[in-house]
């Protein structure tokens, strides 16, 4: 028996499917909420809220996260004991636990003993939750107790054992155990309910259904749910002398979804009160009675406002492109935890992607081969984008605490290059004068310097990468030329592309006359508008893919002002070992891991492309990935040349969170510039084989490829793409064609447990 998901604590109650279970540890609404709580938590720690205004927060912010009641699933989506349908698994709470991960470690040797399926961090921070199969033979209630003794607690949560107690939803790392045996519980008890009639009903239905095994959806659509807007479309419960008939209607039209069988009807009917064995009997005759085989208008009209309910409930589609950007890992590198440490949460995932221009720069003399065998530097270049007031700044005190040490060589040579510039000015015409001193690196340079100066900046640098921090990107244009005005773009590009040439020649003995290639690292910022009027010239010219892109989310009217923490001296030593292994580092360096990653994102790009039909963000792909691969391995050279886990969450994050952000602030405007004007609906790439139903015909592909806009490819080379995937298959040897005698296609079993569905075809 599986267990019920809600949207929020007053939502109807659903089956929990392991595609909803996926899809809420990691929305990005789950992980934002909990992070607003963990912040009120650290508020509270350091004094800045009392418990009582922290308890309140807390228990406000709770209030939108979605739910599981693990105990059991219910008949009408309502969370009420008399109407609970038991899972077979049970809760136990651990509160007030100092170090949660420190107690389940002590756990997790015991958890097949225990039968221990889940295990999580509550929201709170404070208490660690256990999901475990109720014992043979056991009431919910001695399953609590039972466990208690086996834990050695004496002080356990008595009141959990209620059927309609949730449990809020928290991300993914909060997680500390999830088995494939959560969806595989059964019900050692019928029900342990309040006294009553009705707890008998529900006893002898739960009993009906377990041994049964019928399935508990129809179309994809929970019976729970079906019964219920049925009950609406008939005028709602039935009064005292109206029961009869009411139920002998409601089992008339449930006929249709379950093959006519009366027992299959009375595990999903409530009583309405009435007396059972008379229930049974109207069941029955509803059953024998003659109807015809074409569903009536009101049970269509039922299951067409049941979809409908269920492909609008947005709260579970939380993960759409279009909506959020896929949600920060909360297990970092620990390089990035560090930088983001000091950092209010909102700020953190613009800061996690800003860092990597400065990292980069201390990297000298140091490739990396990708996989298409070209060597690469760690060109890295970021834009920043937020609304005016956001807090752009959150990235300039980590920035500047990572330039510490290029900062100090540049004052030096800064300082030398000052006192040959007065000797030149004080000899005058003199042919004695001292030729340029050679070793003037200075790596940081100003935003608005001259083209001519750039170059010379470059030609001392010594093929070590320049820096800069822009306030705004139009600082940019500083670097604009009288013979061609779009030469700061060039420069954009050309900073990307591996041994690249640029310079300029001058007749003048004084003139700078230099080719150099562009090693040039940097950050900017802008507002969402001004960003996209500044490269709406150049969308397809190359600079917007090779800039990484990160965004500050728009803050609520009224909320409360971020608190930055301190970057002092013991964040500076923390960070030194790191800024250290960079600077060391020499020639070309691999990472087995590094590589592996990249090949597995170029080929999930890929598949998301395949799927989406959607050109331009697989253009926008290809270059995502390259950046993504130079930040893995920055992160591998800055840790000492050793790879963990987190880099590889932190990278896959990093590209999808890139891409995001392209697609969000340039996709629609790159379309239309594509297709000669023609926008389309949809910012982010939409999987077509997704909008399909199950069974398709080649014609329902072409009429959607039509409807969705989509140009590029043909009909033929899309289906034959899918099949040789592994995506689609023709439907059945003795069922390929439809009754128009087209051809038939259907999505594989494999395309489905990937992407979260399950066949809905019935035999």
């Amino acid at each position: 028996m599986n267990f019920g998901i809600a949207t929020n604590i007053r939502s109807k109650v659903q089956e929990c499917t392991p595609a909803l279970m996926d899809e809420t540890l990691d929305s990005a609404h789950v992980a934002g909420i909990c992070a607003e709580i963990e912040d009120a938590l650290e508020a509270c720690r350091r004094g800045e809220l009392t418990r009582d205004e922290y308890d309140t927060l807390k228990g406000e912010l709770k209030k939108r996260l979605p739910i599981f009641t693990f105990h059991a699933i219910f008949k009408n989506g309502r969370r009420k004991n008399d109407e609970a349908i038991p899972s077979g698994l049970s809760i136990y709470d651990l509160d007030h636990i100092a170090n949660p991960r420190a107690r389940w470690e002590e756990i997790a040797p015991r958890k097949e003993e225990l039968g221990i399926v889940m295990a999580h961090i509550s929201p709170s921070l404070e208490g660690l939750r256990l999901v475990f199969t109720v014992p043979q033979g056991m009431t919910l209630a001695e399953a609590q107790a039972w466990m208690a003794r086996q834990l050695g607690d004496t002080h356990y949560d008595a009141c959990v054992k209620d059927y309609a107690r949730c449990s809020f939803a928290v991300p993914r790392g909060y997680v500390l155990c999830l088995s494939e045996k959560l969806f595989e519980a059964e019900s050692s008890e019928s029900s342990e309910n309040s006294e009553g009639s009705e707890n008998s009903e529900n006893s002898e239905n739960s009993k009906s259904s377990k041994n049964s095994e019928y399935p508990e959806t129809y179309d994809g659509i929970p019976y729970t749910e079906i019964v219920a807007t049925l009950e609406e479309q008939m005028g709602g419960k039935p009064e005292h002398g109206s029961r009869n008939n009411f139920i002998f209607s409601m089992a008339c039209h449930l006929r249709y979804v379950t093959n006519d069988d009366p027992e299959w009807i009375a595990s999903i009917l409530p009583t309405y009160g009435e007396g059972r064995d008379k229930w049974m009997a109207t069941i029955r005759s509803a059953c024998a009675r003659s109807q015809t085989k074409t569903m009536p208008r009101i049970m269509r009209r039922t299951l067409a406002i049941c979809k409908e309910r269920l492909e609008d409930n947005s709260e579970f589609r939380i993960q759409n492109s279009e909506l959020a950007p896929p949600p920060m890992p909360r297990r970092l590198p620990p390089l990035i935890k560090l930088l983001v440490s000091r950092t209010p949460r909102v700020y953190r995932a613009a800061v996690a992607h800003a860092v990597f221009p400065a990292l980069g720069a201390h990297l000298w003399k140091t490739r990396f081969r990708y996989i298409d065998n070209v060597l690469h530097e760690a060109t890295l270049m970021n834009v920043l984008v937020g609304e005016t007031g956001a807090g752009k700044n959150c990235i300039s005190e980590p920035i500047n605490h990572i330039l510490r040490d290029i900062r100090q060589r540049d004052m030096e040579n800064l300082a030398r290059e000052r006192e040959w510039k007065r000797e030149m000015v004080t000899k005058g015409a003199n042919k004695d004068k001292r030729q340029r001193p050679e070793g003037l690196v200075i790596q940081e340079i100003d935003p608005d310097m001259t083209n001519a100066a750039f170059v010379q900046r470059l030609a001392d640098a010594e093929e070590r990468f320049l820096y800069t921090k822009m306030n705004e990107i139009d600082q940019f244009d500083a670097l604009k030329t009288s013979a061609r005005s779009k030469a700061h773009f060039q420069i954009m590009c050309l900073s990307f592309d591996p041994d690249n040439v640029y310079g300029q020649t001058r007749v003048g003995t004084s003139s700078v006359s230099e080719r150099v290639c562009i090693r040039f690292n940097w950050n900017a910022a802008t507002t969402i508008r001004k960003g996209q009027a500044y490269f709406q010239g150049v969308l397809t010219d190359g600079p917007i893919s090779r800039i990484n892109f990160c965004m500050i989310p728009p803050r609520e009217i009224g909320s409360e002002m971020p608190v930055y923490g301190s970057y002092d001296a013991a964040f500076d030593e923390e960070l030194r070992p790191y800024i250290e292994c960079l600077t060391k580092a020499r020639g070309t360096i691999e990472c087995r891991q590094a590589m592996t990653l990249a090949k597995r994102l170029v080929e999930e790009c890929a598949e998301t492309a395949r799927l989406s039909q959607n050109r331009v963000y697989e253009n926008l792909s290809f270059r995502a990935n390259v950046i993504a691969y130079l930040k893995a391995m920055v992160l591998y050279v800055a840790h000492g040349e050793r790879w963990d886990k987190t880099m590889e969450e932190f990278v896959r994050w990093s590209l999808h969170y890139d891409l995001w952000c392209k697609m969000h602030l340039f996709g629609e405007a790159i379309e239309a510039q594509e297709e000669a004007g023609e926008k389309k609906k949809h910012k982010g790439p939409q999987n077509l084989l997704d909008l399909l139903p199950e069974v398709f015909t080649r014609e329902e592909a072409g009429a959607l490829r039509t409807r969705m806009g989509v140009r590029g490819g043909s009909l033929t080379h899309m289906l034959n793409n899918w099949k040789q995937r592994g995506y689609i298959e023709l439907y059945g040897e003795e069922m390929t064609r439809d009754e128009a005698g087209r051809q038939r296609y259907i999505k594989t079993e494999e395309y489905l447990r990937r992407h979260g569905g399950k066949l809905r075809i019935e035999s």
